[in-house]
């Protein structure tokens, strides 16, 4: 009977694991066990750095509504408040670009908030 090795498999999942290792410093990037270690740790960051981003780019365009907000003579809650009064659906992001690249249409939309709030 032929002996049967597992050996084609163990070297493709471990070429597998070193290659994703590339770039870490010393054994972590050569030697399989410290590898894997390494590997794991880094998907784990890169997953909880992705769900970081949003938190991030949210709370970016927030301080950018707000600054630009408060120069119109309106606070953020108050804007928001306006906003859903006047039935506006536009997001965050939107927002704060319009404040960025096309003031005078902000000051409209900052106009509109204002008058759905008297």
């Amino acid at each position: 009977m032929v002996r049967v090795t597992n050996g084609p498999a163990t070297r493709r999942r471990r070429k597998r694991i070193i290659k994703r290792a590339k770039g870490f410093y010393l054994g972590r990037n050569n030697l399989y066990r410290q590898a894997k270690v390494t590997v794991l740790r880094a998907e784990r960051f890169a997953y909880f750095g992705r769900q970081q981003k949003k938190r991030l780019f949210r709370s970016l365009w927030i301080t950018r509504i707000t600054a630009a907000v408060r120069a119109q003579g309106v606070s953020y809650s108050r804007f928001i408040h306006g906003l859903q009064k006047a039935g506006i659906q536009v997001n965050r992001k939107e927002l704060s670009e319009l404040a960025i690249h096309d003031p005078k249409l902000f000051a409209e939309v900052v106009a509109k908030a204002k008058a759905a709030l008297a």
